[in-house]
């Protein structure tokens, strides 16, 4: 693989000049009075910031938009940041494919691609991980920019700070140093997180939760996931652990969970927990989740039922994230979302049941998300270790 080291330091030397790139890059275009105003900062610290990003060409500034000029004094130009400046490669891993995607600054995909894993090793997924590398850094050329950094989102228990990943059990891994080793085989910078964190943070910087200082994505699907904002970060936890609310043990005499305790959120609505309780209430050998859902909608009672216990089970999950942090706004996502349907009322009901005082106002959303916006999520974290000092 052809060498692709960064030289190029991003030109915000402070994390201030870091929160107002930030700031642009989420809000644009702002004027840099609309600037200090959402920072709090003074228009001389602006001032100060904006101007190398200008002259990197990370911003830039509309000269033409006269609706924004005051009627006295200097032109209050906008800026926003230029897209095209940089690139980014995100790579979602999950346990039986790698979803990659090309991103520009503003962590628009411009190239996605997909690839089947054929093993688990670390050293075999890591080299499938390299390969996609080298076609989206060809693909790269096309567009006469740099890439920057990787991103890589992997399921479990992962230390960011690190790079290493503690343990996913959808991989069957354990302390895999996977930044180290891929920054080894691409020659890029890369940042590892956990997937569900991951998508937070793109969620936190380029979707729902643009412009809230306290919101949580909870994920449905293969596992039950939640990434946390608070006070504006997205919260990693002391040891890289941190809104685990798929184990929250919410019936002690539940179904046994793969962490060692019973009656987990996860363990009783993740989608293997689904399927296999279908298969022991019905005695009908569904195959995997699609047909699940398809003996659901069939109207069969007892999948039914399987699918309404899984409701209640993540809507008090959702309740005790409100309950200990109390977002504005929790959104719902994951490919479990395919069979919503069954289980919305009750995780409205239970969210209702369990949530506390106004704790219960908070805005409860869904947003499906495809493979690709995983991987997109893998690619933010790589922007925010690029142009943040402060990264958590």
């Amino acid at each position: 693989m052809r060498s692709t080291s960064r030289t190029e330091a991003f030109p915000a030397h402070t994390p201030a000049a870091s929160q107002i790139f930030t700031t642009v890059l989420s809000h644009g275009p702002l004027t840099r009075s609309e600037i200090a105003g959402r920072t709090r900062l003074s228009a001389a610290a602006v001032t100060k910031a904006v101007r190398p990003l200008i002259e990197a060409g990370y911003l830039v500034e509309d000269v033409d938009d006269d609706a924004r000029q005051p009627s006295l004094g200097r032109p209050a130009n906008p800026v926003q940041v230029d897209g095209g400046r940089a690139l980014f490669i995100g790579v979602k891993v999950t346990g039986d494919e790698l979803i990659a995607v090309l991103t520009d600054l503003c962590c628009r995909i411009r190239v996605a691609r997909h690839l089947p894993l054929t093993s688990r090793d670390p050293g075999a997924v890591l080299a499938s991980i390299a390969a996609l590398v080298q076609e989206l850094l060809t693909e790269a050329d096309g567009f006469g920019v740099s890439v920057h950094g990787l991103g890589i989102a992997v399921s479990g228990d992962v230390d960011r700070a690190a790079g290493v990943v503690r343990y996913s059990p959808f991989l069957e891994w354990s302390d895999v140093p996977l930044a180290e080793l891929a920054s080894l085989t691409t020659g890029l910078p890369v940042t590892v997180d956990n997937d569900v964190r991951a998508l937070t943070v793109a969620e936190q910087w380029f979707g729902a939760g643009v412009g809230l200082t306290d919101f949580a994505v909870v994920t449905v699907g293969a596992g039950i996931g939640c990434g946390l904002v608070v006070h504006g970060h997205v919260v990693s936890g002391a040891y890289g652990v941190a809104g685990e609310i798929g184990h929250v043990a919410i019936d002690p005499a539940g179904p046994p969970c793969h962490c060692g305790n019973r009656g987990c959120v996860e363990a009783i609505a993740a989608d293997p927990a689904i399927v296999g309780r279908i298969r022991e209430v019905t005695g009908i050998e569904v195959a995997d989740t699609a047909e699940a859902v398809d003996l659901a909608h069939a109207g069969n009672p007892g999948a039914r039922e399987v699918y309404a216990r899984a409701g209640d089970a993540i809507g008090r999950g959702i309740a005790t994230v409100a309950n200990l942090l109390g977002p504005e706004r929790v959104i719902i996502s994951g490919e479990g979302l395919a069979a919503y349907d069954l289980f919305a009322e009750q995780i409205r009901e239970a969210f209702a049941a369990a949530a506390f005082g106004s704790a219960a106002r908070c805005d409860v959303q869904t947003r499906p998300l495809p493979f690709e916006e995983w991987a997109r999520g893998a690619a933010a974290t790589a922007i925010q270790s690029f142009i943040r000092s402060d990264t958590y």
